[in-house]
């Protein structure tokens, strides 16, 4: 232990070998002798039981270093979500704690206040859920003992019933499109209603992976709005969502019709990009097409 410059203290340990070199370990910054002390024995203690806890590690920062990692391991869309929750609740809530401060209690009160704003259920629940994910990150990397989110996150809220049209509904929902609309979005439904693809396959369906000829196409791409704002084309997350189609009639049909309309509106008469785009051949907003589903089904 030794005195620096400017008034600051700093300590120097030597560590266990590794690969048969001297580690040491030397830190400096801290305004008095007993911090310095302090963590010293955090690093010691650390040593001896295989978890060293950083108390210059404040939650903020461990988060949002806990973001730079999960960015390169997740969907841009998922990753938009954690990092909302992180930026707008819990570092604004925690972010000043050091890390291995940061108790149960402090999560339970946020919990309880957010309660009484009358927050909504889903939303507590994943941004609680989110801590803990992070915290058990800390964890498994030896940076905390326990995680004091653990036994926090709150009953999941019971997603409410979803219902399934009857083949006599949907075949009524296809009719009003066809006699009312008949637009390119009249298709794009048909086309869903008719494979069960999800919204972002058939948005980021291209002309190259339809196979008229064969009646099948192969889902190779799907396409997200992150915060309803910036679109992202992506794989799809697990090796089971590329797969290969087959096309019913009505189906065939529907995609002819759009196939024609853009041989029609391109110079040279190919069919190329997107199966279904705005006019300038760039993607459809997915919330724009769910509203005009909503619409339409109502």
């Amino acid at each position: 232990m030794e005195e620096s410059g400017h008034g600051s203290w700093t300590y120097c340990v030597d560590l266990a070998p590794e690969d048969g070199k001297r580690k040491t370990r030397r830190r400096g910054g801290f305004a008095t002798r007993a911090e310095a002390l302090r963590e010293m024995k955090a690093v010691l203690d650390g040593e001896l039981r295989g978890v060293y806890e950083d108390r210059r590690v404040t939650v903020a920062s461990f988060l949002r270093q806990w973001l730079a990692v999960k960015k390169e391991e997740l969907a841009p869309n998922t990753y938009a979500g954690y990092e909302a929750c992180v930026e707008r609740d819990l570092i604004p809530a925690f972010g000043h704690y050091r890390l291995p401060d940061l108790r149960p209690k402090h999560i339970e009160l946020w919990i309880a206040a957010q309660r009484k704003a009358k927050r909504g259920k889903v939303t507590v629940y994943r941004i609680v859920s989110t801590l803990r994910n992070a915290l058990n990150h800390a964890v498994r990397a030896w940076g905390l003992r326990y995680n004091p989110a653990k036994h926090s996150v709150p009953a999941r809220p019971r997603a409410a019933e979803r219902t399934c049209w009857t083949p006599k509904e949907a075949a009524v929902f296809l009719r009003h499109g066809a006699e009312q609309y008949a637009d390119q979005l009249t298709d794009l439904f048909e086309v869903m209603l008719g494979t069960g693809m999800r919204r972002g396959e058939v948005l980021a369906l291209h002309w190259s992976d339809v196979h008229l000829m064969d009646r099948k196409l192969y889902i190779r791409w799907t396409l997200a709005a992150i915060d309803n704002g910036k679109i992202h084309l992506r794989e799809p997350k697990t090796e089971a969502g590329r797969a290969w189609i087959s096309l019913s009639p009505r189906v065939m049909a529907a995609l002819h019709r759009q196939a024609v309309i853009q041989m029609a509106n391109h110079p040279d008469g190919r069919l190329e990009g997107l199966v279904f785009a705005r006019p300038g051949g760039t993607p459809l907003r997915p919330e724009w097409v769910l509203d005009q589903l909503r619409k339409r089904t109502a």
